[in-house]
């Protein structure tokens, strides 16, 4: 339902953990105050964006992309102008956002940072927050606690101003009727392809044309300059393997921490969620829970029936295939209402009706895992690892800028920074500058294995960091320089593509054709494939443009023709043979559309606001040769 709203949702929310845990804050406001040394590339009237931050959000953003993408992310795209613009015109709005927050009086308190800080997993220890792997994991970025408890405020506080936008959107319910009308409408419609292939006899491709296209298309017949190279790396990973620790110190760790190795009381429940959202209007309040109270009354009656009830009815896609079941989960885990209604239920038993920010639960509670304390052979393995990576970490900070200092004291040789790193000198392929980048030839060091130094004077490069704790130094072997292809390389898939361009053309001009015959009402010989239902949110085997057409054509005479090229085929015609209007909206439907228009046009306000702060604003950007000033 409404695919284009649900694309454009927020990919992250941030949940607060529910137990404030005792910590300790290390003068925050002093780190705010003092001032950052580091060279300032923006500022944004007073505050000033630092070369450090503007590289830890790139860094970030990287990190985003690798996940989100996979195997198809490139590295490369972080370094072309447009990506850094985005990300310091992320900064800027970050700024902005925080002024206004500030100025309007909106404060976090230090309970919320705990809060989110004890609860995320990196520093936790069997799940529980442990203050040592915390500062541990910040020394490992090159980060304070000051800093990132700073950071963190900032990001709290944003996200409090971005939401008080984003949730307090209006539309009518006139308007979502619209929607659900345009949105849900389905047209029937049948497709003859009109394919380039049959036409490719036809075109005539002459030397004079080939050379004609070889000559206004050079860079097109470019070959990167290349170079293969030997390369010598340093990694925490790589030290894992090399380090040592004793039973002794595994068992004094055990016995000097035990409150490390306690596995809390988990509880397996379901629940059935009927979704409102908590800016949403009183009768949309009072509708769920009104649905929700009906639920509640067949359970009575029937408790046995509570999973076949939470498939039928539950609106957590999540859960509600597997009977409303969220599996085991400790405190901290689930949002307050939930976690307490959860942990007060006993085996078997179902709750009453929960309001959370996400609507109305009803809760049955499963099973409960009672707390345990971890016996030493039971935790030993984890301790072993977590000893072994402490000791890791410490020797590659112990020996990350020694490695570097070699790398470029010894420029001549990689085999002083190998001995050094215990590491085997490698060779690669061949390497070109604009090489799709991956975790080992990262953009930064493609362009530093390209550099004059490197190339002309037979130099190491720097070392460089290709991720996190992970050092690589390079010297090249051979090395080819940037050339352009002859022709009597590139004749024949010249030939081809100027050949396929002519047929594709007159694929399109017989498309057209065909269509003006069809709009007359003449019937032309065409095979029409099997009939396919589509809307403007499912194309089925149609691009968006073809899709545009479908739904731009008067229906009110069917059949109804359209046709439009295609890069795959040529020419695609398309006939309209049935169109279903969308059934009258009930309640739920309107609902679930309104609550997502809401949410658009909360973050079109906020856009609007973010438009005119700038206009206001006083904002110098230092990075002219990559971002321009918004």
């Amino acid at each position: 339902m409404f695919d284009f709203v649900h694309e454009r949702k927020r990919l992250v929310q941030i949940v607060l953990a529910l137990i404030v845990l005792p910590f300790a804050f290390w003068g925050v406001d002093s780190y705010n105050k003092s001032g950052n040394r580091a060279e300032t590339v923006a500022t944004v009237n007073d505050a000033k964006i630092t070369q450090r931050e503007f590289e830890f959000a790139l860094r970030q953003q990287q990190d985003r992309l690798r996940e989100m993408m996979g195997a198809n992310f490139d590295a490369a795209m972080l370094d072309s102008p447009e990506m850094k613009r985005a990300v310091m015109n992320n900064l800027i709005e970050q700024r902005l956002l925080i002024e206004h927050g500030r100025d309007t009086g909106l404060a976090i308190p230090d309970e919320q940072v705990a809060q989110v800080i004890q609860g995320i997993e990196a520093f936790q220890d069997n799940g529980r927050f442990d203050k040592k792997r915390y500062e541990t994991a910040l020394a490992g970025q090159n980060m304070s606690l000051l800093m990132f408890e700073a950071r963190l405020r900032d990001d709290l506080l944003v996200q409090q101003v971005r939401d008080a936008y984003t949730q307090n959107g209006f539309v009518s319910n006139g308007v979502a009727d619209n929607i659900i009308r345009l949105n849900e409408q389905q047209r029937t419609v049948s497709v003859s392809a009109i394919s380039f292939q049959p036409y490719l006899t036809q075109a005539k491709v002459d030397e004079t044309a080939v050379k004609e296209y070889y000559e206004q298309n050079q860079k097109e017949f470019q070959v990167q300059e290349q170079a293969k190279v030997e390369y010598v790396s340093l990694s925490v990973n790589d030290l894992l393997t090399k380090v040592e620790v004793n039973a002794e110190d595994v068992r004094k760790y055990y016995d000097e921490h035990p409150n490390d190795f306690g596995a809390p009381e988990e509880r397996q429940a379901a629940h059935i969620l009927i979704t409102v959202a908590a800016s949403a209007p009183q009768t949309e309040q009072d509708a769920a829970r009104a649905r929700a109270e009906k639920l509640l009354q067949q359970l009575r009656q029937n408790p046995a029936g509570f999973a076949e009830l939470a498939k039928q009815n539950s609106q957590d896609p999540g859960s509600a295939a597997n009977g409303g079941d969220l599996g085991f989960f400790g405190r901290g885990m689930m949002v307050k209402p939930f976690e307490d209604a959860a942990f007060a239920l006993k085996q078997d038993e179902i709750s009453g009706l929960v309001k959370s920010d996400f609507g109305y639960h009803i809760i049955k509670l499963l099973a409960v895992k009672p707390a345990r304390l971890l016996s030493f052979d039971e935790a030993q393995e984890g301790i072993l690892n977590k000893l072994r990576q402490q000791k890791a970490t410490d020797k590659f900070a112990e020996l990350a800028e020694k490695f570097s200092n070699t790398v470029y004291e010894q420029s001549d040789t990689l085999k002083p920074a190998a001995d050094l790193a215990g590491a085997k000198i490698e060779q690669s392929g061949w390497l070109a500058r604009e090489t799709t980048a991956d975790e080992l030839w990262t953009a930064k060091m493609l362009q530093e294995i390209f550099t004059d130094e490197t190339v002309k004077n037979k130099r190491n490069t720097a070392a460089i960091e290709v991720a996190a704790n992970t050092l690589v130094a390079a010297r090249i072997l051979e090395y080819k320089p940037a050339s352009i292809r002859t022709l009597d390389e590139v004749r024949e898939a010249i030939q081809q593509k100027l050949s396929r361009q002519q047929a594709v053309e007159l694929a399109v001009k017989q498309g057209r054709a065909l269509l003006e015959q069809l709009q007359r009402g003449d019937k032309p010989a065409l095979g029409w494939a099997a009939a396919q239902t589509v809307t403007r949110a499912r194309h089925g085997s149609l691009d968006a443009d073809v899709i545009r057409k479908v739904f731009q054509a008067d229906a009110t005479g069917l059949p109804q023709y359209v046709g439009a090229e295609t890069p795959q085929d040529g020419y695609v015609l398309v006939r309209i043979d049935t169109v279903k209007e969308a059934e009258k909206p009930d309640d739920k439907r309107r609902a679930g559309y309104a609550q997502q228009m809401r949410q658009l046009t909360g973050e079109e306000m906020l856009r609007a606001y973010l438009a005119d702060a700038k206009q206001q604003a006083v904002i110098k950007v230092n990075l002219p040769e990559t971002v321009e000033q918004p």
